[in-house]
C-alpha cells in the first residue's frame, strides 16, 4: 500500500481476497473520502495489524464517527512511515505480528520523532498482566484485549487523542515560555552590556542589585582634564562625519590607553576627555599611574594629529586629592566626578599649555624623585589666587639624579 493511500490493500473476507482490492467506500474514513464535516476531523487513529478482519472490524467500529479519521496499515515495517503521512493522533497496535511484536513496534514508535508523542493502544487476543506492565513500562498507553467493545474503543481514543492534543499544547506552550524567556535573557543581556558601557561594572551592579543614591568620597585620587585645541575651529569647516570619525578615533585611543593603566574613563565634554583614577580600588599610586598614562595620552594623541593631517593640539591638566563620585539620573545615568579636586583639575587644564601636561603642586609632590617636571611657578587661579603648578615633562632617566 503506498504511503497516504486511503484504503485497505489486503483482502478483507471472502469477497476482498485479492491484495489489490480496495475497501469499500463505506469503510473508507480518511481525507480522499468526500468531507462531511467543515474541518478535519480532531481525531486520526492508525490501526497496525496484520489481520485485514481486524482491520475492516475497526473501521465499521469507527465508521460515522465524523470527529475520527481512520487508515489501516497491515505491515509492521511500514508503520513508521504511515504514521509520517497521517499523522494519528493514536496508534493501536496489534501486539503479535510476523517477525515482530507488538513491544518492539511500541519501542520504534517511541523512538521515532514522528510518533514519539502519540499514544500506543495495544491490542491483544488475550489479557495477560506481565505483558501489559511491560508494554506500559515500555511506553504504551492503553491495552486492550481484542475486539473491544465499539463503545469504549470509541470512548478510549477519544480520550487518548485529546491527552495528546493537550499533550502537544503544553509542549507548545513550553517552547514558547522557553523562547520568550531566551528572548529575555538575551534583552537583559543587552541592557546589562549597555549598562556597563556608560557606567564602571561596580557601580552597574550595585543599581542592579536595587542600590538607591550612589555617592562616595573617596579621599585620594588623581583627575585628569585634556582638551582638543583648535577642534572648534577645524569642526567648522568640515562634515559631522568627519567631526565625529576624529573623535571617535582620538577618544577610542585614549579609552584604550586608560584601560592599560587602570585609569577610569569618565565621559566626554565636547572635545575634551575626563578620567581619574584612585577610586575602586583605591591605589597609592594615583599620581604616578595618571602621570604615565597622561604622558602616553599626548603621544597617541601627537601620532594621530600627523598620520591625519590635523591642524590641533592638546592640553591636558591634573590635579590630586578627594572626589564625590556617584550616579546622578533616572532615565539616563550618569556616573560623575565632583568636588573641589576636579574644579582643581579642570583649571589645570585651562591654564596650561597646549602640547603640554599641567599638573598642581599637590599632584607634583607625588611625584617627586620619579619625574621631571618644568616649575612654573604661582599662576592666578579663579576661586583659589595664586598657586604654583609645574608642567610634567616625563619620567626621569635611569642614571640621572
Amino acid at each position: 500500500m503506498a504511503i497516504g493511500e486511503p484504503y485497505y490493500t489486503a483482502a478483507i473476507d471472502e469477497d476482498f481476497r485479492s491484495r489489490s482490492a480496495p475497501i469499500p467506500h463505506a469503510y473508507r474514513m480518511d481525507a480522499s473520502s468526500p468531507p462531511t464535516a467543515p474541518s478535519e476531523p480532531r481525531h486520526r487513529v492508525l490501526l497496525v495489524d496484520d489481520q485485514p478482519l481486524v482491520g475492516k472490524a475497526v473501521s465499521e467500529m469507527l465508521a460515522g464517527k465524523d470527529d475520527i479519521a481512520f487508515r489501516y496499515c497491515r505491515e509492521a515495517e511500514r508503520a513508521i512511515e504511515e504514521a509520517a503521512a497521517f499523522r494519528p493522533t493514536v496508534i493501536l497496535q496489534d501486539l503479535v505480528m510476523p517477525g515482530i511484536d507488538g513491544l518492539e513496534m511500541v519501542r520504534r514508535f517511541r523512538e521515532a520523532a514522528e510518533t514519539r508523542m502519540v499514544p500506543v493502544v495495544v491490542l491483544s487476543a488475550r489479557e495477560d498482566p506481565a505483558v501489559k506492565a511491560s508494554l506500559l513500562g515500555s511506553g504504551a498507553g492503553d491495552y486492550l484485549v481484542k475486539l473491544p467493545d465499539p463503545v469504549e474503543l470509541v470512548a478510549r481514543i477519544r480520550l487518548h487523542s485529546e491527552g495528546h492534543a493537550r499533550l502537544l499544547e503544553r509542549n507548545a506552550a513550553f517552547a514558547a515560555l522557553e523562547s520568550s524567556n531566551a528572548e529575555l535573557g538575551r534583552e537583559r543581556e543587552k541592557s546589562e552590556r549597555l549598562l556597563h558601557m556608560i557606567l564602571p561594572a561596580r557601580i552597574a551592579e550595585r543599581l542592579k542589585a536595587g542600590a538607591g543614591t550612589i555617592a562616595d568620597l573617596h579621599p585620594a585620587a588623581t583627575v585628569l582634564f585634556a582638551d582638543i585645541c583648535g577642534f572648534t575651529e577645524f569642526a567648522a569647516q568640515v562634515g559631522p562625519r568627519e567631526v565625529v570619525e576624529q573623535l571617535d578615533a582620538i577618544f577610542g585611543a585614549f579609552d584604550r590607553i586608560a584601560a592599560r593603566h587602570g585609569v577610569e574613563k569618565i565621559k566626554t565634554i565636547g572635545d575634551a576627555w575626563m578620567a581619574v583614577v584612585g577610586l575602586s580600588p583605591p591605589r597609592a599610586d594615583h599620581a604616578e599611574a595618571m602621570a604615565d598614562m597622561a604622558i602616553e595620552l599626548g603621544a597617541a594623541f601627537d601620532e594621530i594629529a600627523r598620520e591625519r593631517h590635523l591642524p590641533i593640539q592638546l592640553r591636558i591638566g591634573m590635579h590630586s586629592g578627594p572626589v564625590v563620585a556617584g550616579v546622578i539620573g533616572h532615565d539616563r545615568f550618569s556616573y560623575d566626578l565632583w568636588g573641589d579636586s576636579v574644579n582643581m583639575a579642570s583649571r589645570m587644564e585651562s591654564h596650561g599649555e597646549p602640547g603640554r601636561i599641567h599638573m598642581s603642586d599637590e599632584t607634583r609632590k607625588l611625584l617627586e624623585s620619579r619625574f621631571d617636571f618644568d616649575d612654573r611657578g604661582t599662576v592666578a587661579i579663579k576661586g583659589k589666587g595664586s598657586v604654583r603648578t609645574a608642567f610634567l615633562r616625563g619620567r626621569v632617566r635611569k642614571g640621572t639624579t
